[in-house]
């Protein structure tokens, strides 16, 4: 299916690539300030369009097998399986939340709300920060240490089949080289000290 859709002449002309702003009609930017900003666009080539794409299809392909696998297998979606992850590997399996949310790039909304349901099947215990009375602090238990143990040999099977089994050991250290820099290139300011909600 990926391959016909890549095949259409017509996905070379979505609006990231260059020229789409030629293809508009002429009264929708007579404007002369509009074309300016035009010009000022770095629009994408075919070939880095076609990139796009497959990255976008990539990415959403494996993360919808992955996410798939854990809900069938163990009844946990993959981001509660990664905040269990995160907390797993701190000492004292605990994080505040803002560096739980950071460490799990969620936002703290989100996180709040899957933290609640990972208390109500008390696989996650919150308290309160000793050092700022608005913060809190969010503790992976035995039961939630144990629920993960049992989810990982599926997940891992999961994203080897997915992902590792199909490319060299080449691959390998360039997806993680592409990965890197992409998360340098986006990487949100992370806020510091104390321990916030």
């Amino acid at each position: 299916m990926l391959k016909y859709y890549h095949a259409s002449i017509e996905f070379v002309k979505r609006s990231t690539i260059i020229g789409y702003a030629g293809r508009v009609p002429s009264q929708e930017i007579a404007q002369e300030p509009a074309q300016e900003a035009a010009e000022e666009i770095r629009w994408l080539t075919a070939d880095e369009q076609l990139a796009w794409r497959t990255f976008l299809t990539a990415c959403q392909t494996l993360f919808s097998v992955v996410d798939a696998q854990l809900l069938r297998d163990s009844d946990i979606p993959h981001g509660y399986y990664e905040i269990l992850v995160r907390l797993s590997e701190t000492p004292g399996r605990a994080l505040r939340m803002t560096q739980l949310a950071e460490a799990s790039t969620s936002s703290k909304s989100r996180l709040s709300h899957a933290v609640a349901r990972l208390e109500e099947r008390g696989w996650v215990l919150r308290t309160d920060c000793p050092t700022d009375r608005r913060g809190q602090i969010a503790q992976l238990t035995d039961e939630g240490f144990a629920a993960l143990a049992a989810a990982a040999p599926g997940h891992v099977d999961q994203v080897r089949r997915s992902l590792m089994d199909r490319l060299t050991p080449e691959q390998v250290d360039q997806l993680r080289e592409i990965s890197a820099a992409i998360i340098e290139g986006t990487d949100p300011d992370v806020t510091a000290g104390g321990c916030l909600p």
